[in-house]
């Protein structure tokens, strides 16, 4: 039988990976038993289509992703939730200012400090800076680049000017608190919500320029921060409508463990005490099943 080829999100064409999907079940937290179902009828129905469509692509992943998806909602609340993680932090946009404090929560777990939206002073000129982080050992500024779509890549083109911009800003002393000197930047980060082009991860190699994209680096990267640090979006959640996550942005309700202290939210949105136990507990499912989660991946 011929290799069942999908298309992926970017146009381009790949060999259906079965252990790429049984990999991301797993992580999101699917029991085996409820990937593997998953996998035989995702399988069986790509064979089928595969048939009366000969050599070209059967479908589009992100169909794949759909269908895996509702069936991963039908069996575990929890895992769907998980699953869904990276078209969640696209629907924190669509203006990207969101995930721009999206990005703050998660240099504050690291045991920063922060800031959003300044405007630093270079040796040369003034600069945007989106995010500003620091502790009593470093100071960092992040640049942070959003897309809304899968196939959003952030390129060379993007590092080279950003490295620019940091160069400049390094040049210059900054305080940020009142107890410690003035002190050189120690660090320029540039963030994206999805990918980065080969190239970029070259020169960025190459500039000593931080980067940190959903896959990048291979280790510590943007999904591995998520769920060390328990940062998922309210995005993510099942149980909220699309209304109700704008809502909350809206009101810089940004993380479930936000969403989790503050039932006054909830009920400012109208909804019923069913609704609100129901995101309680789909909440608390994502959290308490991380750890399962990384240990059967390293089974």
């Amino acid at each position: 039988m011929n290799p069942i080829l999908i298309k992926k999100s970017d146009g381009t064409r790949e060999e259906f990976d079965v252990l790429k999907l049984q990999e991301s079940l797993i992580k999101s937290g699917a029991p085996i038993t409820v990937a593997d179902k998953i996998i035989r009828t995702i399988t069986e129905e790509l064979k089928i289509k595969s048939e009366k469509k000969g050599r070209g692509p059967v479908c589009d992943i992100t169909e794949i992703y759909k269908q895996a998806f509702l069936m991963l909602k039908k069996m575990s609340v929890s895992a769907a939730a998980r699953y869904s993680l990276r078209r969640s932090l696209m629907e924190i946009g669509p203006s990207g200012f969101p995930f721009e404090e999206f990005v703050a929560e998660v240099f504050k777990a690291q045991g920063y400090r922060t800031l959003t939206d300044q405007i630093v002073l270079g040796k040369c000129v003034p600069h945007e800076v989106d995010v500003v982080a620091w502790n009593d050992k470093k100071l960092i500024m992040a640049e942070v680049k959003y897309h809304n779509e899968l196939a959003g890549k952030t390129d060379l083109k993007v590092a080279l000017y950003v490295k620019a911009r940091f160069d400049d800003l390094s040049k210059n002393k900054y305080q940020y608190t009142e107890d410690t000197p003035a002190r050189k930047l120690d660090e320029g980060w540039l963030v994206t919500n999805t990918k980065f082009t080969e190239t970029a991860i070259v020169y960025a190699t190459c500039s000593n320029l931080n980067m940190l994209s959903w896959n990048y680096p291979r280790e510590r990267n943007l999904l591995d921060l998520i769920e060390e640090y328990k940062l998922h979006p309210v995005t993510c959640l099942t149980s909220l409508t699309t209304s109700d996550k704008k809502f909350l942005i809206g009101r810089k309700i940004i993380l479930c463990s936000d969403l989790y202290n503050n039932k006054k939210a909830m009920k400012e949105l109208g909804m019923s005490e069913a609704k609100i136990f129901k995101a309680y507990s789909e909440m608390g499912a994502v959290f308490e099943e991380l750890d399962r989660a990384k240990e059967a991946l390293k089974s």
